[in-house]
């Protein structure tokens, strides 16, 4: 039976980030993973890194955390996962919406992002193809992308060049304890020993726990990414309306969506978003579809003559507090949780697996990680 430092489940965008991180602190490292990774939620998202969808006090700062990482210390790495610096653009296209745009805004800049408002002749100059019936709108200028399967791929790369050891198609089937203690997890392929055992199964974070005697409180939750035929370039930042922010921070089962679209490098144009909450379910997704291509045609109306060449869904981690889940579990020693990031993943993975790295090997994290505690929940009587 093989041991490590930690073991990590889950080779997904935030599995491979604390993979990353903790083989940086010197610490033996051991992931494994049920299918390959990137596979699930980290392969079925837009990669967006971005700052003008948070709201809540300390997903900005973690945000804001992640990209200075990106930016800074991974920043030799940008190439190997395509980060590209484009700025996002927020439209409203009602008075309302500008209204309730504005007050969001300001309690953003209270927070500390850079955020400039727009008129309309403003925003039609950044993007000349948007519909005439905007109000006007906003331009966050750290707004990012990049492309998770390599963001993946590259992290277990280089975590594996300083030792970390990487299992795919193991399944996770029970813990190992010495009494109340875990110390490792039973799989298909063996039995794994570890000081720590991270729990970063995304939307699969709360069957882990379960397995464990735990109570994480996620769930899965669908959304659907369209992809057009490659055009001419018109779309020039990652362009939302501004009820995304609504629809991101809602806690509502039924489908919801709101238009994001942005041009790729490969000059195809990805259309999103739709969310809801219907467990693993793959049926119903035509009524997605469809909401996300009426969204998108309504904000940029040349779309309806630019065929759609391809769709995918994937699940995201749901927090039911909207905030990412780090930090270790309140009820079973030796367990710790990094999950809960919904679909942004890919944007808060480095500052996620930094903060939880820093911790696991003894050293101060570089943020306050009690917001994004797990024992936020027992407070609730949410413990198995």
């Amino acid at each position: 039976m093989s041991s490590s430092d930690v073991l990590i489940i889950g080779a997904g965008a935030i599995g491979s980030a604390v993979a990353y991180y903790c083989t940086q602190q010197g610490l033996d490292v051991t992931v494994v993973e049920a299918g390959k990774p990137a596979g699930e939620t980290s392969s079925k998202g837009e990669g967006h890194v971005r700052i003008s969808d948070k709201t809540l006090a300390p997903e900005i700062e973690l945000a804001q955390y992640s990209l200075s990482l990106y930016r800074d210390e991974l920043s030799e790495q940008a190439d190997y996962w395509d980060y590209q610096l484009r700025g996002g653009v927020m439209v409203s296209s009602t008075d309302a919406s500008l209204e309730s745009l504005h007050s969001t805004i300001a309690k953003q800049r209270q927070l500390g992002i850079e955020v400039e408002m727009l008129d309309v002749q403003q925003l039609r100059e950044l993007e000349p193809a948007l519909t005439a019936e905007v109000a006007g709108g906003a331009l966050y200028p750290d707004d990012a992308r990049l492309a998770p399967p390599k963001m993946v791929t590259r992290l277990l790369e280089l975590a594996q060049q300083t030792g970390a050891r990487l299992h795919t198609q193991t399944r996770v089937t029970g813990f190992l304890r010495d009494g109340e203690r875990v110390t490792g997890v039973q799989t298909s392929r063996g039995d794994f020993s570890a000081g720590a055992v991270v729990n970063a199964g995304g939307p699969w974070s709360g069957q882990v726990a379960k397995l464990a005697g735990a109570y994480v409180p996620v769930e899965p939750r669908r959304g659907y990414v369209l992809v057009t035929e490659a055009t001419e370039p018109r779309v020039f930042h990652e362009v939302s309306a501004a009820e995304y922010l609504d629809t991101v921070s809602s806690s509502e089962a039924d489908l919801q969506g709101s238009a994001v679209i942005e041009a790729l490098p490969s000059r195809e144009i990805l259309l999103g978003s739709s969310r809801e909450r219907m467990g693993f379910s793959a049926e119903g997704g035509k009524a997605a579809v469809d909401l996300i291509t009426r969204n998108a045609q309504t904000l940029f109306p040349f779309l309806q003559d630019v065929q759609i060449v391809g769709s995918r869904f994937g699940f995201r981690p749901y927090s039911p507090d909207h905030l990412p889940i780090i930090g270790p579990d309140a009820a079973v020693e030796g367990l710790w949780n990094a999950t809960g990031h919904e679909g942004a993943g890919a944007g808060l993975a480095a500052g996620s697996g930094k903060l939880l790295a820093q911790v696991l090997s003894g050293s101060p994290p570089d943020l306050n990680l009690a917001p994004f505690s797990p024992a936020r929940f027992i407070s609730r009587g949410e413990r198995g």
